[in-house]
């Protein structure tokens, strides 16, 4: 059986590192304990690391790295699946901390776990109480794609479940190991030359939330008394500390010392020690404090040392420490409390038999968490996944299920939308009515509201109809032509809208006069379509040819006697054929020199001109186009669209972000059409793999839609999901949204079964 393990890992000084470290050697020597003979396996345990770096830093790794990934170098990932799924592991093993990985809480983890093609187990070292909106949709994606996850308290289950929505079954508690590292305590001490020292020892990393001033201010009431007594702050300062504030805390804790006149009883020894030299610390140490500002630690290593190697520990009672120091294995005290911890200190100094008490019970525990029975219990979890063999699912293979969709719901619509249209952006679900309204907006939301009554029937959606078709008859000018932008206290912003913009109102207006819910709605929906009707031959922009392609065919299909209105789909198509043949090359067959913003819309628009003009030409570079961009932005299984940092030109480099939601209901669409034209159930594939861009199947394995605001985010980065939730994004995902419920009817259509 073979095993990796992803994690920061020695010689990177990281507390993380040690623990991946120390499973390791647990899992691996403890390998012949199991006997694997019901999974045809050999009995001996196989291993190696892929190690998470620090940024760019590199280390000298021992032989069991076969891998690392640099921290904020998302390709490294992904060279890392590639890796991981080709050596031959068994089971993969995740140490997950939020900060030891890129992106904004670590997202670049998710897309190497989303590729992984062998069974997850996770380990958390954080599992927050109230996260952020960031951080709870990482942990909901790892805890999804994880077969096992391992907590090391019961406080940690509390939250996986009741605020991650975790199925309990999947957690299983196993808590921090302990090296088997025993020293006697006279012998460290006169080593260290405490021998007629009362020792008190905090080791950790260095940073604010460790609370070391508490103990520093406790310590003059003690040493009045007990001048015998030496606290040493064992540990280096955080790394993330130094790169943003240097030594500032350590620089107050030692003004502190010598504000108090403590010089001769407070020592800091400021280094990353080895785990043996650490362990004689501990054991020399009369006391041991964790003195943590806030209950929020789930987690804390340091802690279980101290335990395990029979520490008298008294600590603040943060959730780890609350729990493991139950049943009178240490003492706690409140938070920021200096006069509590003396008085703590001062009466266990007073009675030894006490001391010793603690110790014992300490001690005792401690036998039972030590890291071979530690490393038997993940093993024999690593022996009970494999057993129920996991199925690890290909995106490839998702079929259509209705039941993945939220709740279908125009709240955040509502919410964007006043008298005058629909505002065009947000500050995260907050309307920006600093920014006013446009055209594409309302031109978006009237197809949306009618698609929407169309699929619902609901005629509550109908009262945002005549909002936004006012909106778009408002902006129209004389000659037909549309300004795009209106400001809030209702100014126009430009005289001439861009051709984009124009052609999306004709989409609309298009499929108005194709599925009209009154007369009233048509024959104003048909005066502004005939009255810009005159600048349809007159665009440029081929994605405003195809926008208007769509706003004709859709009115073609209700009024197919329109021979003029035939003939302008006709001389429109031919525009966009030949760009195409302009462009087109073996290799490249695109209607552009580069694959740039809402790429679909041209394969749909010829795809909707195939439909009613039946051409072959047409349908031929139509389908042709679609599989090119299918090869380009859906080859992994899931949707992965061209990013409008720098696009993608021929003979270049893709650009993977920024990703916009337009360009997914695109590919929703084009895939709708070709299926109507086709009747072939793989694009009925291929646009739900599309629309669960939205729900997380993304190049950053986040979710777009805000299951509060019912708002979609306005794409992502490379770091972060774009929090804002502006009308174009919304509108986009309803759409996406709308079209999946009716391919879903398709699909189950009795001739289709």
């Amino acid at each position: 059986m073979k095993l990796v393990f992803i994690g920061t890992y020695p010689p990177r000084e990281c507390g993380i590192g040690v623990f991946t470290n120390d499973l390791f050697k647990s899992m691996v020597s403890n390998s012949s304990l199991f006997d694997f003979d019901d999974l045809e396996k050999e009995d001996q345990v196989e291993g190696f690391v892929v190690a998470m770096n620090d940024h760019d830093l590199t280390y000298q790794y021992p032989k069991e790295v076969k891998f690392s990934i640099r921290q904020e170098h998302q390709r490294d990932y992904l060279k890392a699946v590639k890796f991981i799924n080709l050596s031959g592991a068994d089971v993969c093993i995740l140490e997950h901390e939020f900060g030891i990985f890129g992106g904004q809480n670590g997202m670049y983890i998710l897309p190497l776990l989303h590729r992984l093609k062998i069974p997850l187990i996770v380990t958390l070292h954080t599992v927050l109480k109230n996260p952020t909106y960031n951080e709870k949709a990482v942990l909901k994606q790892i805890c999804k794609m994880a077969h096992k996850i391992v907590v090391m308290s019961h406080k940690a289950i509390e939250f996986l479940t009741q605020v991650y929505g975790v199925e309990k079954e999947k957690i299983e508690l196993i808590e921090h190991g302990v090296p088997e590292i025993l020293y006697n305590q006279e012998q460290c001490k006169k080593q260290f030359k405490l021998e007629n020292k009362k020792f008190l020892l905090t080791f950790g990393i260095l940073s604010r939330n460790k609370g070391i001033e508490t103990v520093i201010k406790a310590l003059p009431k003690v040493i009045e008394k007990h001048p015998e007594v030496v606290y040493m702050v064992l540990g280096k300062t955080h790394p993330n500390v130094l790169y943003h504030s240097g030594e500032e805390y350590r620089n107050y804790l030692h003004l502190l010392v010598k504000t108090l006149k403590l010089g001769n009883h407070v020592i800091f020894l400021n280094e990353f020690i080895d785990q043996k030299e650490l362990f004689k610390y501990l054991s020399a140490s009369d006391i041991y404090i964790t003195p943590y500002l806030n209950e929020a630690q789930i987690t804390s290593g340091t802690l279980s040392y101290a335990v395990g190697v029979g520490s008298a520990v008294i600590s603040t009672p943060y959730w780890h420490a609350a729990e493991l120091l139950d049943e009178g294995r240490g003492r706690l005290f409140d938070f920021n409390d200096s006069e509590g911890l003396s008085d703590i200190l001062m009466e266990l100094l007073d009675d030894p038999d006490a001391l010793k008490s603690l110790r014992k019970k300490a001690s005792e525990y401690g036998k039972t968490i030590t890291w071979s029975k530690s490393g038997e219990k993940y093993l024999d979890l690593v022996k009970d996944t494999l057993n129920t063999k996991p199925e690890v699912i290909s995106q490839s293979e998702t079929l259509i299920d209705p039941l993945l969709l939220p709740t279908f719901s125009l709240d955040h619509i509502k919410r964007l939308t006043d008298d005058t249209g629909i505002i065009q952006h947000a500050k995260f679900g907050i309307p920006n009515l600093k920014e006013g309204y446009c055209l594409d907006d309302n031109a978006r939301a009237l197809l949306m509201v009618l698609m929407a009554y169309r699929e619902t029937k609901d005629k509550s959606t109908l009262n945002l109809a005549p909002i936004y078709l006012s909106y778009i008859h408002y902006m129209q000018n004389e000659d037909g032509t549309f300004r795009n932008f209106l400001s809030f206290s209702r100014q126009f912003l430009d005289e001439v809208g861009s051709e984009d913009s124009f052609g999306r109102a004709i989409w609309a207006l298009g499929y108005l006069l194709g599925n009209a819910p009154n007369d009233a709605y048509y024959q104003t929906g048909k005066l502004v379509f005939f009255d810009a009707s005159p600048n349809f031959e007159k665009l440029q922009s081929i994605r405003a040819i195809a926008n208007t392609m769509l706003g004709i065919s859709y009115y073609l299909k209700a009024n197919p006697t329109d021979n003029a209105m035939t003939e302008r789909l006709r001389n429109l198509a031919g525009k966009l054929l030949s760009h195409y043949e302009a462009n087109r090359t073996e290799n490249w067959k695109w209607f552009e020199s580069l694959l740039a913003y809402d790429n679909g819309i041209l394969p749909l628009a010829l795809l909707h001109a195939a439909e009613i003009l039946n051409e072959d030409k047409i349908t031929e570079v139509a389908m042709e186009s679609m599989d090119f961009l299918t090869e380009v932005t859906l080859k992994d299984g899931y949707l992965s669209i061209i990013g409008n940092e720098n696009w993608y030109k021929k003979g270049g480099k893709r650009s993977m972000f920024a990703q916009q939601p337009i360009d997914a209901m695109a590919m929703i669409l084009m895939y709708q059409q070709a299926f109507r034209l086709t009747k072939d159930q793989a694009y009925l594939t291929k646009l739900f793999s599309c629309f669960m861009w939205f729900l997380g199947e993304n190049d950053l394995r986040m979710s777009l839609f805000d299951f509060d605001t019912k708002g979609c985010c306005d794409g992502f980065d490379s770091y972060s999901i774009n929090r804002n939730q502006g009308a174009e994004s919304c509108l986009a995902y309803l759409i996406s949204h709308l079209i999946v419920l009716q391919a879903f009817e398709a699909y189950e259509e009795k001739d289709l079964a």
